[in-house]
């Protein structure tokens, strides 16, 4: 008998794995094809430009997202945040004088500082991740409104010219693509990464095989607020002003890319790529809407669906992995 005949046997292909692991890809490439049939404006170079725009914000703020879920808890504060820091940035330059580079280095530092204090309350407070953040929201939203006294602000040039153009490309799209290798960075090739995934999967036998779960789960939270001050930065670099209702209900976006994409949200799985394709989902729909002339109410009626198909899916998978 032939040593082939001894090897193991060729497996077919799975399509139910394959739609496993890349439905949401899939989906996005049925849905960009249909969008192209129905209407001749889906695939033009100044639409796909506005979507890369469009998408920038939302992903990355799920960047951050990503990393939360992926660890086992959940950010609702990240849209609150995202304005709060814009708007930090926008008043310690305009109120305080402050120059334009280091009103952007205090709006992050501002995503960062609330998003440690999330994790600070959800590590050592013993307060579920929903609550901490289900509170920080209105917190930050509060604070936001405050500074502003619900006006909105000019921000720095920097920040502007986040919202512009480096030759024919739009700046968001390139900060997209740097920031995406960021997370992927963080995610797949560093310590806290890995750790994320053990915490998320198991954070008992992660905590008993020596893993520091409490710092991790902070410093997880703190890279969801940094993520959300860039996005919100970008968000007012493209309006040009710091405005006190930006980013409201990004949130809800950012947790559905994040699902979208393959991420469970009972922690352990999930990927930026995915987070990506998840959130160009969202955005293809919302401007396919558009251009078909869909009213905003029933805009949000089609995004409501999509986010329950989402979670739906998430408990059919992890059913899937159980059985």
């Amino acid at each position: 008998m032939s040593t082939a005949s001894l090897a193991k046997p060729h497996q077919g292909f799975d399509i139910r794995k394959f739609l496993a692991n890349n439905g949401a890809l899939v989906g996005l490439l049925v849905l960009a094809l249909a969008l192209f049939i129905i209407t001749p404006d889906f695939l033009t170079g100044s639409n796909l430009l506005n979507i890369g725009i469009q998408v920038s914000t939302v992903a990355i703020l799920a960047f951050g997202m990503t990393f939360v879920i992926v660890a086992g808890g959940i950010d609702l504060s990240v849209g609150s945040v995202a304005a709060l820091s814009a708007m930090v940035s926008g008043y310690m330059f305009v109120s305080s004088g402050l120059p334009g580079g280091l009103a952007l280095a205090a709006g992050l530092l501002t995503g960062l500082v609330v998003g440690t204090v999330n994790g600070v309350a959800s590590a050592y407070g013993k307060l579920p991740s929903f609550i901490a953040t289900l509170a920080m929201l209105s917190i930050a939203r509060g604070l936001t409104l405050v500074i502003s006294d619900g006006r909105p602000i000019k921000t720095a040039p920097e920040v502007s010219f986040l919202g512009g153009n480096i030759g024919p490309v739009p700046t968001p799209i390139i900060v997209l693509v740097i920031a995406a290798a960021i997370a992927s960075f963080i995610l797949n090739r560093t310590v806290i990464g890995r750790s994320m995934y053990a915490v998320g999967g198991n954070a008992e036998a992660a905590r008993l095989s020596g893993l520091p779960v409490k710092q991790i789960t902070v410093t997880v939270f703190a890279l969801a607020g940094l993520f959300a001050a860039l996005a919100g930065l970008l968000l007012a670099g493209r309006l040009d002003s710091a405005q006190p209702q930006a980013a409201a209900g990004y949130e809800l976006d950012a947790i559905a890319a994040v699902v979208i994409g393959g991420a469970s949200l009972a922690g352990g799985v999930g990927r930026i790529s995915g987070t990506i394709v998840g959130a160009l989902v969202l955005v293809v729909i919302r401007n396919g809407l558009n251009l078909l002339n869909v009213t905003s109410f029933w805009q949000q009626v089609v995004i409501g669906v999509v986010i329950a198909l989402a979670v739906g899916i998430d408990v059919l998978r992890r059913k899937t992995r159980s059985s």
